[in-house]
């Protein structure tokens, strides 16, 4: 089975059936502006009208805290790695969102592949939403061709009135959805409805910034000594919202934590930033971006730029989440026009 509907009506019976056999997490509403994916138990809890919750989705995949090894040395050198897993069910996962898991999957699965991030990804089920409008003007999901859905899901709803089309795009999809029970066979007709609200989204969904999508990493490259750095640079205040809140950045620091007598302990991995300073700083005390402008420009080649030479992927979704949370007001989209009116 590839595709099946659920009746509004009977979307309480499937998540609060989803969450009598596994932990269900969803978007929900902290106040009318702001969401955040938490454990729900009933579809009464969750928002799926929202814009990008506060943190994304990544915060399941790489925790902002976790302990990768424990040590013990009162008996020699003692070691036990350690994957804290938890097996989950993530539901209404927005198309931008899916996108940054993909791209984090294809970074965690480069040498040297990190088997943390891999087992928890097994365990992790996914089912997306699909947005029919805009959530908001920040948003620049039709730029990436993030509008749409492109996998990454194991079911995938799309709002059709008085039902959900569901696609079921792997055996565990199939699985969660079987068990359930509240599903039924998506006919033609269905289908035909589907396809008339893609045809609608693309009056909906624009590129957002009147930039051709293929020119832009040679834009950022002929850009590199741009005066839109120093812009940014001046205004930046180096809080690193903007990296945390990306649903693709993944940088991180790794520091042990010894008990008082220094016999036994913990290696931590936490969440980091290329915008604050010390991120780039060597031995010796130099820094390979000690300026704001130069972590400015280096967040964002890193999103245009660097990853699509790597991965033939660009690790910007969309999403607006930067945009939105930063407190210098520096707007991703703005900061793209600007540079294609300098270089284009």
């Amino acid at each position: 089975m590839q595709n099946a509907i659920l009746r509004k009506s009977h979307l309480n019976d499937f998540i609060s059936k989803l969450a009598a056999m596994e932990k269900v997490m969803a978007p929900v509403a902290k106040d009318p502006t702001h969401f955040a994916f938490e454990e729900v138990k009933s579809a009464k809890e969750i928002s799926l009208r929202y814009i990008p919750t506060i943190l994304p989705p990544k915060k399941y995949f790489m925790p902002q805290h976790e302990t990768l090894l424990e040590y013990d040395t009162r008996e020699g050198q003692k070691m036990r790695a350690v994957a804290e897993v938890e097996k989950i069910v993530l539901f209404g996962v927005h198309t931008c969102d899916l996108a940054g898991v993909q791209c984090l999957n294809i970074v965690f699965s480069d040498r040297p592949k990190d088997l943390n991030y891999l087992i928890r990804k097994n365990k992790i089920a996914i089912i997306g939403i699909e947005c029919n409008e805009y959530c908001d003007e920040h948003a620049s999901c039709a730029l990436m061709g993030n509008h749409i859905p492109k996998g990454g899901y194991d079911m995938f709803f799309t709002d059709l009135g008085d039902y959900f089309f569901i696609h079921v795009n792997t055996q565990l999809g199939e699985e969660l959805l079987d068990k359930t029970g509240v599903y039924e066979e998506a006919t033609i007709e269905h289908m035909n409805a589907l396809e008339d609200l893609r045809n609608k989204k693309k009056e909906i969904f624009k590129n957002e910034v009147d930039v051709d999508k293929n020119m832009i990493p040679e834009l950022f490259k002929k850009g590199f000594d741009s005066p839109v750095w120093d812009d940014l640079g001046e205004r930046c205040i180096s809080c690193g919202n903007c990296t945390n809140v990306c649903p693709t950045c993944y940088c991180f620091d790794v520091y042990d934590d010894p008990d008082l007598g220094a016999k036994t302990g913990k290696r931590i991995r936490v969440w980091d930033s290329c915008q604050n300073e010390p991120f780039a700083k060597v031995a010796g005390g130099e820094s390979f971006r000690s300026q704001r402008k130069d972590r400015k420009r280096h967040r964002f080649n890193r999103k245009f730029r660097y990853p699509v030479e790597r991965y033939g992927k660009f690790f910007c979704t969309g999403c607006g989440r930067c945009t939105r949370v930063c407190m210098a007001k520096i707007n991703l989209k703005d900061t793209i026009k600007s540079l294609a009116k300098e270089y284009k």
